[in-house]
């Protein structure tokens, strides 16, 4: 892969060890610089619109200190059912709160990705929809007990327990319910080169 990245380093301004972990699996090569930054969005911004909004956010946050051969990657991910958007849980409670609402249903994974040059800036979402299979009480607070969903869009991850026991069917692509579209960061960042 150092062909995709032979004129710029990559940065990515996200703590998520997912987005870590499927960048690595792809063989991009990068560099990890985080920012705190609020996740703050207009309440006026359609639903479909906030992963991207917050992703352009956090890869602004980095701007002032890029350097020239840079490329910054700002990505956030959320769970949208019946038009309400669900992010990451505050505490166990609402973790389960969340996983009570997802049972049995089918919502949609948005993930917002923005990757910013000195010259360019590129901004993008994927969506993907998830059908989950009713979780019972037990199985809810087993989940939440086990694996601590406190960090995670929906309170659950795909490559976890719910993931492998629980979805019955996903729509578009994997990567991207786990935190990152890589086949369209791929495809992106090729144009960043060429």
């Amino acid at each position: 892969m150092k062909n995709l990245l032979s004129n710029h380093q990559l940065i990515l301004a996200s703590k998520s060890p997912r987005r870590k972990e499927l960048l690595e699996r792809a063989n991009i090569p990068f560099t990890i610089r985080t920012l705190d930054v609020e996740e703050i969005y207009p309440d006026t911004l359609p639903k479909n619109e906030v992963a991207e909004y917050l992703a352009v956010l956090k890869a602004e946050a980095g701007r002032p200190n890029m350097a020239d051969h840079e490329i910054i990657l700002g990505a956030d991910s959320i769970v949208i059912l019946n038009d309400t958007i669900y992010g990451k849980p505050k505490d166990a409670e609402d973790a389960r709160h969340i996983l009570r609402q997802l049972s049995g249903k089918t919502h949609e994974v948005i993930t917002g990705v923005c990757l910013l040059s000195k010259n360019k800036k590129v901004s993008f979402s994927a969506v993907s929809k998830v059908w989950m299979e009713e979780l019972s009480e037990a199985e809810i607070q087993y989940y939440v007990e086990t694996f601590q969903p406190f960090d995670k869009a929906g309170a659950y991850a795909i490559q976890e327990w719910i993931g492998l026991c629980k979805i019955s069917k996903i729509e578009g692509t994997y990567s991207n319910i786990m935190g990152l579209p890589t086949e369209m960061v791929y495809r992106a960042l090729g144009d960043f080169e060429g």
